[in-house]
């Protein structure tokens, strides 16, 4: 056995299932290695932030890591982006980057570069193999780092001769340890200054915001009348009829400000405080309050034990009345806008779905009127680089192959990792593309606007455009092997999602805005 396969090996008796790869000459021992030792799935990623997007996909939906095999540190970059994604979601991701022989780094072959500069920045931690004997064991520690509660992401590099060379003893998975428990003082602290609190609000992230987080959330609501909250841009959202309601916090910095205005207390459970995505002048970087500000449990700590633990300090009723019935959408008819496609999604997204949003200005009316769908799973845009929707969406279908999986995706990003629909069409992934067409950087056309550029020269509004020419989307969908169609009216969007949702497999659908 050498060292690549002791590192699958290893990788199988971890429970590790999936590894989204792309690699190269410097990798090939691992590649052999998935032959030689059965159990871990290779799936094929023609672009590298296809694998690292799929990987966090998985990693959001499976609460377990999948691996990446990137080649060297031009490949690594390449996946950077979705990686810094991922670190946002904190979700579990180890990226095994093959490198140079060790006795041959030192030459400066053409593709020789600095790996760990390129990793440390998207990596809670970063190691490099030196010999095949301890390779596994390297590895062992790779996948603990990125299993630490909530998750995040490990980085080993992996010389070509530890791959190939003769391995070591076997290793073994080290145990994860649980995430940290909220000491029973701070729970009392902040029970006591929810009591008087006027006007409180509680903020949910990290693991949070799902089923059971949920749940105990609504009781504290029950108990001190607090708003429930979440991030702009959630991990993982479990939302739907008959579920606690979270309001989104607003993106544009000056709508947060006036939505957190009258908050005395907010409470923050499983995230930091809320800040602006850009600075603009004359607005605070801060959204809240500086004094309202309470943590009840960091990112890495137990959020969801320590709000039944304050639910309980609270005295809060077992369970929480239910949640008014919102209304279903009305189904829309005419000509397609940003709310008559969110609405349409809405009604018919079948229960249990993933739904992946990366639909920019043109998704916002869907995640309203998403809220008296079916109960499903909403996965955002955690880090803002462009390009995650596609490939998040194809590590969620592989994570859960028996739910339907919704990629509300806009065109200018999905131009950035379209390669993932052909990883779709190989597996055979059950995953719906519904591509919001409105031919326009739209998000930078509003921020001109807002910046007081009422009328963008010739060269703004070309580098805001997607116009000219058109993109054939239909064509590049099918040509990457999915089913594909082009819609204009919400009927017809209607009837194609209906196909759509009957059968298993990859679908396209390009909805002309």
């Amino acid at each position: 056995m050498n060292g690549a396969e002791s590192l699958v090996q290893l990788a199988r008796e971890a429970g590790v299932e999936v590894c989204f790869a792309n690699p190269g000459t410097t990798e090939l021992p691992l590649v052999n290695a998935f032959d030689s030792v059965a159990g871990v799935r290779a799936v094929l990623g023609v672009f590298e932030g296809v694998c690292t997007g799929a990987a966090d996909g998985y990693g959001r939906m499976a609460d377990r890591p999948a691996l990446t095999l990137l080649h060297l540190g031009p490949g690594f970059a390449n996946g950077i982006a979705n990686l810094h994604n991922a670190r946002r979601a904190r979700s579990p991701v180890v990226n095994l980057i093959g490198d140079h022989a060790t006795w041959h780094r030192a030459h400066d072959a053409p593709l020789s570069s600095d790996i760990v500069s390129l990793a440390r920045p998207v990596s809670a931690w970063v190691e490099t193999a030196r010999a095949s004997k301890d390779l596994a064991a390297d590895f062992a520690e790779a996948l603990a780092a990125a299993s630490q509660p909530p998750g995040q992401v490990a980085t080993l590099i992996v010389p070509a001769d530890c791959q190939w060379e003769a391995a070591g003893p076997p290793a073994r998975p080290q145990p994860i340890a649980a995430a940290p428990r909220v000491e029973s003082a701070r729970v009392e602290a902040v029970a006591r200054r929810l009591r008087s609190s006027t006007a409180p609000a509680l903020m949910l992230g990290a693991r949070a915001p799902r089923r059971r987080g949920l749940h105990a959330a609504a009781r504290i609501a029950a108990a001190t009348g607090a708003r429930l909250l979440c991030p702009t841009f959630p991990a993982r959202l479990t939302r739907g009829a008959g579920l606690p309601h979270l309001e989104r916090l607003p993106y544009f910095p000056e709508q947060a400000i006036e939505s957190l205005a009258g908050v005395d207390t907010l409470v923050v459970a499983g995230t930091g405080p809320p800040v602006s995505f850009f600075g603009y002048p004359g607005v605070p970087s801060r959204l809240e309050a500086p004094e309202s500000l309470v943590t009840l449990a960091e990112a890495d700590e137990d959020a969801v034990a320590a709000l039944e633990d304050l639910a309980e300090a609270l005295t809060a009723p077992r369970r929480a009345p239910a949640p008014p019935d919102l209304p279903r959408p009305e189904s829309p008819t005419g000509a397609l806008s940003p709310a008559t496609l969110g609405a349409a999604l809405a009604l018919r997204q079948p229960e249990g779905a993933i739904v992946v949003d990366e639909g920019a200005t043109s998704g916002l009316p869907y995640f309203l009127a998403a809220q008296s769908a079916p109960p499903h799973a909403y996965l955002a845009l955690t880090g803002g680089a462009i390009g995650q929707g596609l490939p998040c969406a194809t590590g969620a279908a592989v994570a859960c192959p028996d739910r339907k999986v919704i990629a509300l995706q806009a065109d200018g990003s999905a131009l950035y990792t379209l390669q993932a629909l052909w990883t779709q069409a190989r597996e055979g992934l059950d995953v719906v593309t519904l591509l919001c067409a409105n031919r326009a950087y739209r998000i930078l056309q509003v921020e001109l606007a807002r910046a007081g550029v009422a009328e963008p020269g010739p060269a703004a509004r070309a580098l805001t455009d997607l116009s000219h020419p058109a993109i054939e989307w239909t064509a590049i969908a099918r040509g990457l092997g999915v089913p594909a169609a082009r819609v204009e009216t919400a009927e017809a969007l209607l009837a194609q999602l209906d196909a759509a949702f009957r059968e298993p497999g990859p679908r396209f659908i390009e909805a002309v805005l």
